[in-house]
C-alpha cells in the first residue's frame, strides 16, 4: 500500500520539474547531452549531507560517492569503480573528501558497541584514531575530541584518496587533479576546509613531514 508520505514524493518531483522548465524549458535536454562534473564528492551517506545543496551546485556539476563516514577503503570496489570513472573517463579536477561534525559512524568508532555487519566497516575508523592517538589521546572533553577525530578522518582519506594507484597515475601522466578535505557543520551549514589540499606527490610528502596540529 502506497503510503501518504510516498505519493507526495511522486507529486514533488512533478512540481519540481516543472518549476525547472519553467525557468528553462532545455533544462532537462541539455542535462540529456552528457555530463562533465568539475568535481568528485566523496561524502557521508548521512541525509542531512546533500552535497549538491552544500555548494549551490546544479544538476550535472557534481559526481557523488557516499557512504557511512566518508570513507576510502583500498579495498572498496564501488569507491574505486567511482573514482577510476570519474578521473579517467569524465577528467574531473577536483575531488573533495567531506566529513561532518556529529557523525554517527565517527561516534560509533569511538565505542565498543557490536552493530554487526557494520562492524567491519567501523573497524577503518578505528584503524584512524589508531594512527592518530598521541594527539587524540591527550583531548579531555568527549564533544571536542569527538570533533577532532571527525576531522582526523577526513584528512586521514585525502591520504588514501592520494596513494590510490588512479590518483598516483593521473599525478604521473600531469594530469590536472586537486584532492581536498572539508568537514561540514550540520548546526551551522558552514564547511571547514581542513588544508590539506594536494595536487601532486610532492605537496604530499611536504605535508607528511608537518606536524598535524
Amino acid at each position: 500500500m502506497k503510503t501518504e508520505f510516498y505519493k507526495s514524493l511522486i507529486e514533488n518531483n512533478r512540481k519540481w520539474v516543472q518549476s525547472k522548465l519553467d525557468s528553462d524549458p532545455e533544462f532537462f535536454k541539455k542535462l540529456e547531452k552528457g555530463q562533465q562534473p568539475p568535481l568528485l564528492w566523496i561524502g557521508c551517506s548521512d541525509s542531512r549531507v546533500p552535497a549538491n545543496e552544500i555548494i549551490g551546485a546544479k544538476p550535472g556539476e557534481v559526481f557523488v560517492h557516499r557512504n557511512i563516514a566518508n570513507m576510502v577503503v583500498h579495498s572498496d570496489m564501488n569507491m574505486l569503480s567511482v573514482l577510476d570513472y570519474a578521473v579517467n573517463v569524465l577528467k574531473i579536477k577536483h575531488i573533495i573528501v567531506c566529513g561532518h561534525y556529529g557523525c554517527g559512524g565517527v561516534k560509533a568508532a569511538m565505542g565498543s558497541k557490536s552493530y554487526g555487519l557494520a562492524d567491519n566497516w567501523i573497524r577503518h575508523i578505528r584503524d584512524v584514531y589508531r594512527h592518530h592517538q598521541d594527539a587524540l589521546g591527550v583531548i579531555k572533553g568527549e564533544e571536542e575530541l569527538f570533533k577532532r577525530f571527525v576531522e582526523y578522518n577526513a584528512m586521514e582519506q585525502v591520504f588514501n584518496l592520494a596513494k590510490t594507484s588512479i590518483v598516483q597515475n593521473a599525478w604521473e601522466r600531469k594530469q590536472d587533479l586537486y584532492l581536498h578535505g572539508w568537514v561540514y557543520g550540520v548546526g551551522t551549514g558552514i564547511v571547514k576546509d581542513l588544508e590539506v589540499n594536494f595536487s601532486c606527490n610532492s605537496q604530499l610528502e611536504e605535508f607528511y613531514k608537518m606536524e598535524i596540529i
